[in-house]
């Protein structure tokens, strides 16, 4: 998924010369159960990956929906593990290898550790600032 009103610019760049993806910010939902494709949900913010992505900045916010069974038992990554063990692990995985099957290489991660709640926080209202100036 993604959220709405937020862009990864691509004149931000860090130091190393990595700049955001053009998109919005994507959203990966660990809830229990699939979503129905275009579904609007209330979420809680668990985290993020910062995944290097044919050599642009592609944040992935790890959300669990307000709905969902456990949501009571987890509220950040670090309970997600108590209640999911090994979900970071696997996302990260699937981060590394999922257009390898398109023939392309591994991707990379800036770091295997997802940020704080307050670090996604402060991604994603950089990136609807962003979105506001671009509109």
């Amino acid at each position: 998924g993604l959220l709405p009103q937020t862009w990864e610019d691509p004149s931000n760049c860090n130091a190393e010369g990595i700049c955001g993806d053009d998109d919005p910010l994507d959203v990966m939902e660990v809830g229990s159960g699939p979503l129905a494709m275009g579904s609007v949900v209330p979420v809680k913010v668990l985290g993020t990956l910062e995944l290097i992505d044919e050599g642009e900045t592609d944040y992935k916010v790890i959300v669990l929906r307000a709905d969902d069974p456990d949501a009571y038992r987890i509220n950040d990554m670090a309970s997600l593990e108590q209640v999911k063990p090994g979900t970071t692990t696997r996302l990260v995985d699937w981060l590394k290898k999922y257009k390898t099957a398109e023939g392309k290489g591994l991707n990379t991660l800036a770091s295997e550790t997802p940020y704080s709640i307050e670090r996604s926080y402060e991604i994603m209202a950089e990136c609807n600032e962003r979105w506001v100036w671009l509109v």
